[in-house]
């Protein structure tokens, strides 16, 4: 089943994001390659691709696990939780619809 990951950002997370980011990408990496990943990115803090120092505010993950208790502890392990990058983390069930 898919599971989407929500999670918010403490303030100023920028810094704390960039020091971190290749141990990030490498998890998500790892569940692209298996064939688990649906979407996964950043919500910018402004209106932009690039928000440059503007920094991000949060992120979201589609993937797939086998369960809503995978998808948490999969979910806790994020490089960004050690760093103290995020505020809140969220996970629940998602059911794709669109595009099908």
């Amino acid at each position: 089943m898919l599971y989407a990951i929500i999670s918010a950002d403490v303030a100023d997370s920028l810094e704390k994001r960039l020091s971190v980011r290749p141990a990030h990408i490498n998890r998500l990496q790892e569940l692209q390659d298996a064939g688990r990943l649906v979407l996964a990115g950043p919500h910018p803090a402004i209106d932009s691709d690039n928000p440059g120092d503007a920094g991000f505010t949060g992120s979201l993950i589609v993937a797939e696990f086998d369960s809503l208790t995978d998808a948490q502890q999969w979910a806790k392990l994020d490089p960004y939780i050690d760093a103290g990058v995020y505020a809140q983390v969220i996970v629940k069930p998602f059911k794709k619809v669109f595009p099908q």
